[in-house]
């Protein structure tokens, strides 16, 4: 038997740089990092099982990315504050590329894409009804990007995944202060029927009030309304 070819350490391999990237990435946007709590690089390392130096790599471009920031004191990091003037920014921002992602989707549904948004809709109502966050927030971001990847824009898109990188944190938060029964209304049949109809203007308008009532609620809770 052929002796086993030795491969290169874990932390050594591009692979697991980007593997770890995009595993603190998608902490982010789901909310598994939560606002306003530090942690350090040694802690993220230990939960991912590799060396600090493809932690240090994926943080120094998620910091650039304005998803995390340092604290020059102790060196933890935490999620950037969410001021009322960074949320209506990002608010504003979303507004404008998601919808037109989603019209741009439309023409180019096809009943592969339906049957996938809808088990990911339905993925989504079962999360709600169990108050599953982790569910919830997993599912809900499946279903806008399974969407807005149909639309073949690739600018559109990368601009729409840095803004739910900044947003993830508090739509978790809020999740949690509203309960199930302040998110149940989305607009995701909505966007559905408008799909199967290929109706660009139609799924435009559907993701729009999604996001518009979702932001509403996130900034009710920034003001201490919610």
């Amino acid at each position: 038997m052929p002796e086993p070819r030795s491969r290169r350490p874990l932390a050594d391999s591009p692979a697991i740089h980007d593997q770890v990237y995009e595993a603190i990435r998608q902490a982010l946007i789901t909310g598994r990092i939560a606002p306003g709590v530090g942690v350090s690089l040694r802690s993220l390392a230990a939960e991912l099982g590799v060396s600090p130096m493809p932690v240090r790599d994926a943080v120094r471009r998620l910091v650039a990315e304005r998803a995390l920031e340092i604290n020059p004191a102790n060196k933890r990091l935490s999620v950037p504050s969410l001021t009322a003037g960074r949320l209506e920014q990002l608010s504003q921002a979303r507004l404008w590329i998601e919808p037109e992602l989603a019209a741009r989707a439309a023409p180019q549904a096809d009943a592969a894409l339906i049957k996938a948004l809808t088990a990911l809709d339905a993925e989504v109502d079962a999360a709600l009804t169990l108050g599953d966050v982790d569910r919830y927030m997993a599912a809900n971001h499946r279903f806008h990007f399974t969407l807005y990847e149909r639309a073949g824009a690739e600018v559109l898109l990368s601009m729409a995944g840095g803004l739910w990188l900044q947003i993830g944190p508090f739509m978790r938060v809020v999740f949690g202060r509203v309960g199930a029964d302040g998110l149940v209304a989305d607009r995701h049949a909505e966007a559905l029927e408008a799909l199967k109809a290929r109706d660009a203007d139609a799924a435009r308008q559907a993701i729009a009030a999604d996001l518009s009532e979702g932001m509403d609620k996130m900034r009710a809770a920034v003001e201490g309304r919610g």
